[in-house]
């Protein structure tokens, strides 16, 4: 009997270890950053097409960014499916309310269409050019804030 206990706490102290030497093994997760060393391998490309690198600041656009235009992308590249008609939230987060997740100036929202960002917004820049998502930003800033919000917070 004393044998069967002696093993099994054995057994438990390697298991413990192991546990351990795994744990240490993780790596810390690279920051957020607004240049082309944002880390890609955890975005989903639109199209299955890798956003070619872009330096920060991001070109301006090559011609005044239409909101109309942004919005017939908008639709055309199926955004509305997440984020709901008129960008008002639906399985994706508001777009029109103000709050934003990774920060609401023009160059941040560039950053989340262009390089998409983790747990589910697709990168879209290796299927639109810089001037298609710069006239979504025109589209999403021309949007009216709801009357209501939803939620208090994300």
């Amino acid at each position: 009997m004393k044998n069967g206990i002696a093993a099994l706490a054995a057994l438990a102290a390697l298991a413990a270890l192991g546990a351990l030497a795994a744990c240490a093994k993780k790596e810390a997760a690279a920051p957020q950053t607004n240049s082309t060393a944002v880390l890609q391998t955890d975005r989903i490309f639109a199209g299955g097409v890798r956003p070619p690198d872009l330096a920060f600041p991001y070109p301006p656009p090559s011609r005044a960014p239409s909101p109309v235009s942004g919005g017939a992308i908008f639709v055309a590249m199926n955004c509305d499916g997440c984020h709901g008609g008129g960008a008002t939230g639906w399985v994706g987060p508001s777009l029109s309310d103000g709050r934003w997740r990774y920060g609401g100036t023009d160059a941040e929202i560039f950053t989340s269409i262009y390089f998409g960002r983790p747990k589910g917004m697709p990168a879209f820049g290796g299927m639109l050019p810089p001037d298609g998502v710069w006239d979504i930003v025109a589209y999403l800033r021309s949007l009216p804030p709801p009357e209501a919000v939803p939620t208090q917070r994300f």
